[in-house]
């Protein structure tokens, strides 16, 4: 994913320096792939986030899935919503 977008997207300004160079690492060793691949890579960055003491609004979590789901087909971008979906609810109920 090309830098430009992060630098040019006004949606990217507010973002922590620390968290805008996490999220540019991600989706440059994370192209476009299905919806399956995208959740464990999710997951997986999520729980380095956390190691690193790093914390994502919800609005910085869905501004990604956003990018990320640019790429995909439109029946993938379906998927990646239902696995969104399951997630948020499942996030909700340990709340």
């Amino acid at each position: 994913m090309s830098k430009n977008i992060f630098e040019n997207d006004p949606k990217f300004q507010q973002i922590d320096p620390q968290k805008l160079q996490f999220l540019m690492n991600f989706a440059n060793s994370h192209p476009a792939g299905n919806a399956k691949q995208m959740a464990s890579a999710m997951m997986s960055a999520a729980s380095t986030a956390k190691k690193d003491g790093m914390e994502f609004t919800p609005d910085e979590t869905t501004l990604l899935i956003e990018l990320l789901k640019q790429n995909m087909s439109p029946a993938e971008q379906k998927k990646t919503d239902q696995i969104v979906a399951l997630m948020q609810s499942m996030q909700t109920k340990r709340s």
